[in-house]
């Protein structure tokens, strides 16, 4: 199986600083739509609130031959963490900047997990200057490749 949907604007938006796995608590239809990848955590984020781990904001398709008991498509869903992760996480979370984003969701031993990322805002001249080195390695590749020619 592996990777379900991506979040291609975490790395791009922030500088992650640590990562870690978190189970997801999910109804019947939306483990069906997960296995039909339809899904988006582009504008997801997760927040620890009363001792508790959320993600909010992820978009799980309805399933298409669910009933009247069918998933809310945005609801909010409960991470699983150990209560040290959940203390550890809201700890870095209370400093200034600090955001827990998703970055991927993924099947492991038939669970889905959700890879979470602890980073900050990247500011705009930081977003530039990862564009300016991977322009440059995609030149020294392409000048390397013509050298071998």
């Amino acid at each position: 199986m592996g990777d379900i949907v991506t979040n291609p604007k975490a790395r791009r938006d922030y500088l992650i600083l640590e990562t870690l796995e978190a189970g997801l608590v999910l109804h019947g239809t939306e483990v069906k739509s997960l296995r039909a990848g339809k899904a988006q955590i582009a504008d997801a984020f997760a927040r620890v609130e009363n001792g508790q781990a959320f993600l909010h904001n992820a978009h799980i398709d309805e399933y298409g031959w669910g009933n009247r008991q069918n998933h809310a498509p945005k609801g909010v869903r409960r991470l699983l963490l150990h209560r040290r992760e959940i203390l550890r996480l809201q700890a870095v979370m209370a400093q200034q900047g600090h955001a827990l984003i998703p970055l991927q969701l993924y099947w492991k031993n038939g669970k889905v997990k959700v890879a979470l990322g602890v980073g900050r805002s990247k500011a705009q001249y930081d977003k530039r200057e990862d564009l300016k080195r991977r322009e440059a390695d995609r030149e020294m590749k392409r000048a390397a490749l013509h050298r071998l020619r």
